[in-house]
């Protein structure tokens, strides 16, 4: 691999939009088919995966130094890259430390060390912020839907977020589970925590409300009864990168205090 790498593929939305915020977005060659921050990559970069799928040969072409990848459900992609000589660089974080290391590690990787630092101190730094601002004694519970079919509850940084926004995830217990199966929560369970606020983001599809509210028993939640079902688009949340510490974290805020 050249160091520092000029040709790279970004087959993770997070890792796009943070060489973009680190001004070294000239490097990337191609990027997976989710990625929409900035707007302007849609126009700028070409397309060469899913999440899950990949067009190898469409990569190979590119002839890139570096693919960025993330998480155990592209392991096969990334062992069909290797076989085929590629440099490849794993990702795997699942909490807000995950993030931060993870915009450092991008930094590092670019030869961008300096600039990468300064980005992971300001959005700690605004993480801090933000709690403080957000401190309230009647911290509203709040029930994060990743999926409908069957109900998961919110992964590692969805759920701390929550808690800066100054809520408390009624499933908290549940984020440390990297795997969605691991989050899997029985209707009854919900209905049981009785949150005051329940946030949906469904990967790839939109979120129905009235769907929420109209499951069994779901009348007698507070957040349901009380016009509280909010949906926070995919793109801001579920990306464990900036957009989720930034935009994802504004729409927990601005839905708590709703309540």
């Amino acid at each position: 691999m050249r160091y520092p790498p000029q040709r790279i593929v970004c087959l993770t939305e997070e890792t796009v939009e943070t060489l973009y915020l680190l001004g070294e977005q000239d490097r990337i060659a191609g990027v997976s088919g989710y990625a929409v921050r900035p707007a302007r990559v849609r126009r700028e970069k070409p397309r060469v995966s899913a999440f899950t799928s990949a067009n190898i040969p469409k990569i190979l072409a590119l002839d890139p130094d570096l693919v960025l990848t993330f998480s155990d459900l592209q392991a096969d992609i990334v062992a069909e890259l290797v076989k085929h000589g590629v440099a490849v660089h794993a990702f795997n974080q699942r909490d807000i430390a995950g993030i931060l290391a993870m915009i450092r590690t991008v930094g590092a990787l670019v030869g961008a060390s300096d600039k990468s630092a300064s980005l992971a101190d300001a959005l700690a730094e605004r993480l801090e912020r933000v709690r403080a601002s957000c401190r309230r004694s009647d911290r509203p519970r709040v029930y994060f839907e990743e999926w409908d079919d069957p109900l998961i509850a919110g992964i590692g940084w969805v759920s701390e977020l929550i808690e800066i926004a100054g809520g408390v995830d009624v499933f908290a217990a549940l984020r440390s589970q990297r795997a969605a199966l691991g989050r899997i929560v029985d209707p009854d369970r919900v209905v049981a925590a009785q949150p005051d606020v329940i946030l949906a983001s469904w990967c790839g599809k939109k979120v129905r409300p009235e769907r929420i509210a109209s499951r069994p028993g779901w009348s007698a939640i507070p957040a349901v009864a009380n016009g509280r079902v909010h949906e926070i688009k995919s793109p801001l949340i579920l990306q464990p990168g900036p957009a989720a510490l930034t935009d994802g974290l504004n729409a927990i805020v601005a839905a708590l205090r709703k309540a």
